[in-house]
């Protein structure tokens, strides 16, 4: 029965594994309705700021902003908000595979680009590829807050305010849905122009008391809420879809267990079948 013993020890070991993801999947859940109310309520808040700054990109102030000028794009930035750790299925996979053909893209246009990474994954995943990374950080946690952002952010601004790169975009996870989570890349910088059809005419704002500081702090607060919101909604995308790859490996293992059940079972009548059938030859040599 040697063979039951390790097909036994295999049953055992892959139950273990079953508890330990089990539990992990209760956890993500449990994670996932906390990020996700994190995430819904911050979301109005970049909603509302973003129409009100494509409004402003479309209207003629009197003070214009260097974030609101277009220019020939000769080197382009993005900020990359991925997780700290991993077992969420091909979350990260999935946007650093988009990520890579935009990258690629750009590159044969003879476009260059420079990388901020949020997360340990992003900055795994480009140590092990290549790519000109010029700020990371990591640990943010599941209550991201936005001064732990700050370093980042601010050197891509700098550098797209000296000239040094020509645009900057944001990538990281949208969430659909529990079960649905896609990648997106978005344009930050020069701020986007409202795409509503009655805003496609110009027209100008009364500023009180001066428009260069109210469109100055109101430019600051939109990059920084954009990127706030999408390292909020990536979280709820990373626990969302580790509850789902828990499941799915706790399933796996169910059906293993009932496998290898079944030829521990089938090995064990074997034995039993030859030791008879020993017990009745010996008898008939009697």
């Amino acid at each position: 029965m040697t063979v039951g013993r390790e097909i036994k020890k295999k049953i055992g070991s892959v139950e273990n594994t079953k508890k330990v993801t089990s539990a992990m999947q209760m956890v993500a859940a449990s994670k996932m309705r906390r990020t996700q109310d994190r995430m819904n309520h911050a979301r109005p808040y970049a909603l509302r700021i973003r129409n009100l700054i494509g409004h402003l990109a479309n209207s003629s102030p009197e003070y214009r902003h260097q974030f609101m000028t277009e220019r020939e794009v000769k080197r382009i930035g993005f900020i990359v908000v991925s997780t700290d750790k991993g077992q969420c299925g091909g979350l990260n996979t999935n946007m650093f595979r988009e990520l890579v053909r935009e990258l690629q893209g750009k590159r044969e246009q003879g476009i260059e680009s420079d990388l901020a990474l949020i997360g340990n994954k992003a900055a795994a995943f480009f140590r092990a590829v290549g790519g000109n990374v010029v700020a990371a950080i990591n640990g943010v946690g599941e209550v991201p807050e936005v001064e732990s952002l700050v370093g980042s952010l601010k050197i891509m601004l700098d550098s797209f305010s000296d000239g040094t790169i020509d645009r900057l975009d944001l990538v990281s996870n949208e969430f659909i849905s529990s079960m649905q989570q896609r990648p997106l890349v978005r344009q930050l910088l020069p701020l986007v122009q409202s795409e509503e059809t009655e805003m496609k005419h110009r027209w100008d704002y009364i500023y009180e008391p001066d428009a260069r500081d109210l469109i100055d702090g109101l430019v600051q607060r939109h990059i920084e809420s954009q990127v706030y919101q999408a390292v909020v909604e990536n979280t709820a995308c990373e626990q969302a879809a580790r509850m789902v790859a828990m499941k799915n490996a706790t399933d796996n293992a169910e059906n293993m267990i009932e496998e290898l059940a079944l030829l521990y079972n089938n090995a064990r009548q074997a034995a039993i079948t030859q030791e008879i059938a020993e017990i009745v030859g010996g008898a008939a040599a009697l």
